[in-house]
């Protein structure tokens, strides 16, 4: 099943479970993937999403939720901040599983050896085909440093 269909299912599940919590989140990224289509309609006529896109909003929902909940951690605000913790819970349920630090490691690895990255200068293509290779799998912002410093030795 794609997950289109998976997030069509879920809200569907959440309606009749009468969880507002969850489905108050499902609705959240219907409206964020009807935004995207609409967007992307506007500019060649096709409309339509890949799975990969889809991640992509929901990884972006994530790391603006991540944001949120630090911001409100930091004013006192902790009911507010639960909340969006509660939010990044749901929306990671249809996410691809997030590689761990060493399976991170040996990916960069495996991309380094792959392209032939000799250095720096090679850290473009080498986190472009880390995105392609892994999206959704590992957090880009703190893969950038480590495949720093892996080409700088």
């Amino acid at each position: 099943m794609d997950l289109r269909a998976t997030l069509q299912a879920a809200t569907k599940e959440a309606m009749k479970a009468r969880d507002s919590a969850r489905l108050s989140t499902l609705r959240l990224i219907g409206a964020a993937i009807k935004d995207r289509e609409i967007a992307a309609r506007t500019g060649d006529g096709e409309g339509t999403l890949s799975d990969a896109d889809l991640v992509a909003i929901l990884s972006k929902m994530v790391k603006q939720r991540q944001e949120s909940a630090k911001a409100y951690e930091e004013g006192g605000r902790l009911e507010l901040a639960q909340k969006e913790e509660d939010e990044i819970t749901v929306i990671q349920q249809f996410l691809p599983r997030q590689l761990s630090e060493a399976e991170t490691a040996a990916a960069i690895d495996a991309v380094i050896a792959a392209l032939g990255a000799t250095g720096i200068r090679d850290m473009g293509g080498v986190m472009a085909e880390l995105r392609s290779r892994h999206a959704g799998q590992m957090d880009f912002g703190a893969v950038g440093p480590m495949v720093k410093a892996r080409l700088l030795n």
